[in-house]
């Protein structure tokens, strides 16, 4: 009898074994690939006075795109210099995505 209750042990310890080899064999999904922006600097985080520098290598024109925390579009604008204006967003915790010459990075973004 306690043969077969040592079979069904080494049994049941196979069994698990092999599904957990199992589930780490799989593929994970392909991501996209993205490029960053070189030497990008976002300051002051967090921002106080409602103006944030926003400065990369290039210093090309930058698409920016800002998301509340729940993933609604709240601004959207096209900056040619380095000073963005945000005096007009709630105090809170954002997230910015900066286009540049078909870069993108995006950043956490805390405005009090």
């Amino acid at each position: 009898m306690t043969k077969n209750y040592f079979y069904i042990i080494l049994l049941l310890a196979f069994l698990g074994s092999f599904s957990v080899n199992a589930q780490d064999t799989k593929q994970q999904p392909k991501t996209q690939e993205s490029t960053t922006i070189e030497g990008l600097s976002l300051y002051p985080n967090p921002v106080n006075g409602g103006k944030v520098s926003i400065s990369t290598k290039n210093d090309s024109n930058k698409e920016i795109i800002i998301f509340d925390l729940l993933g609604k579009k709240i601004f959207q604008t096209q900056l040619s210099g380095k000073e963005l204006n945000i005096s007009n967003l709630s105090p809170g915790v954002y997230i910015i995505k900066i286009n540049e010459d078909g870069a993108t990075a995006t950043r956490k973004l805390i405005v009090r």
